[in-house]
């Protein structure tokens, strides 16, 4: 997959969840809007979801820029 989407998969990877938590999180209203509708599911853009994790998640962005500067 593209490196600038994320699927159901992805972002469940991204925010330590189910993939029915990820499910039950698009419903949000505050939710970002689908990139796309593919076949094979929805995608989002990497920097929408992103985005969305800095305002309601911002201790997932801090330990990815901690784990990042140890690399």
């Amino acid at each position: 997959m593209a490196e600038h989407l994320y699927g159901p998969q992805e972002i469940g990877d991204r925010l330590g969840v189910s993939r029915e938590r990820v499910r039950q999180l698009t419903l949000r209203p505050d939710w970002p809007a689908p990139y796309d509708r593919l076949a094979m599911g929805t995608v989002w853009r990497k920097e929408d979801i992103e985005e969305w994790i800095g305002k309601h998640r911002p201790h997932l962005i801090e330990a990815d820029e901690d784990e990042a500067a140890g690399a």
